[in-house]
């Protein structure tokens, strides 16, 4: 299985180019069943991103343009008049596919967005009264852009607490926007890069990922950090107890793509700041960069254990 990890961080590097511990991020939450917050400046990759992930893994995809005007329905499908029968039947909507890319999520209405909440909590969706599930693995790759303001909705904490991760995938180097620019159309490569697993095996991936062995003294660690978070005066919320599971579900997963059975303490390290960016706002305005130094500082007053 490890080759075939290394297979697939392997042919994503090749359309994102230079981002190789973001691939592995991304992988993570998805073998660890979390959903993924990508927010960056526009033509960072992305979509491409997205993309790349739902070809790999072989997985259906559903890209979904988040508008104003965009309604609940617009997502989830709904119940459709059929003239020559005279019945009603239930049309699906974009949601009902393993990878789904929110894009530009902050540009809907609360009320829009909120339609995502209980397929990203609990894999299914209620229509007209009728609970249908979706199909496994689930996932959705939200996307927003931080420095535009104008016509947005900002996603409510509630929300931003189902995300698993959120991810930034920032500007290439020098050398890589030349590579970048060599190889011509990389979104339309994505498109065309061959499957390396299956939703079947993905699945069995997440199943493995869960008997991934956590010392105790590493579980009392994080219970630590995150029940530091919610006290003092430097954060407007702590890490609520979903996002500590998700921090032993996302180091459980980066163990097992670094080809190990058990969790190591630079696993926690790695896997902290994704997990917490968009969980801790400090309570003073800061801009993006300070945020990323506070969390950081944070981080650094524990000792991890030996």
């Amino acid at each position: 299985m490890n080759e075939r990890i290394g297979k697939i961080v392997d042919q994503l590097r090749r359309i994102i180019i230079g981002k190789e511990e973001e691939i592995k991020l991304a992988l993570c939450s998805i073998f660890a069943d979390g959903h993924i917050l990508l927010e960056d400046l526009p033509g960072t990759g992305k979509t491409t991103l997205a993309i790349a992930l739902s070809r790999v893994l072989g997985c259906s995809f559903s890209r979904i343009q988040f508008t104003a005007d965009l309604l609940p329905s617009d997502i989830l499908g709904g119940m459709v008049y059929h003239p020559v029968k005279g019945e009603f039947y239930f049309r699906p909507g974009p949601i009902f596919n393993n990878i789904i890319l929110a894009d530009e999520i902050n540009r809907a209405t609360p009320k829009t967005q909120s339609a995502l909440l209980e397929a990203m909590e609990e894999r299914q969706v209620t229509i007209e009264g009728e609970t249908r599930p979706l199909p496994k693995p689930f996932l959705v790759i939200a996307t927003q852009n931080p420095s535009e303001i104008h016509g947005t909705f900002p996603l409510p904490e509630s929300q931003l607490d189902r995300f698993l991760i959120r991810l930034q995938l920032g500007y290439p180097s020098f050398s890589e926007e030349i590579e970048i620019i060599k190889e011509g159309n990389i979104q339309e490569k994505a498109r065309s890069i061959p499957s390396v697993l299956s939703p079947e095996e993905v699945i069995k991936i997440q199943k493995i990922v869960e008997k991934v062995r956590i010392h105790e003294d590493l579980m009392n660690y994080m219970v630590m950090v995150v029940q530091k978070s919610r006290e003092g005066s430097l954060f407007q919320y702590g890490l609520s107890t979903r996002a500590l599971q998700g921090w032993i579900r996302i180091s459980k997963a980066y163990a097992f793509i670094q080809g190990r059975n058990y969790v190591i303490p630079e696993d926690l390290k790695r896997t902290f700041y994704p997990i917490s960016f968009h969980r801790l706002v400090p309570k003073d305005f800061v801009d993006i960069n300070e945020r990323s130094h506070i969390i950081g500082s944070f981080l650094d007053q524990f000792e991890l254990p030996q």
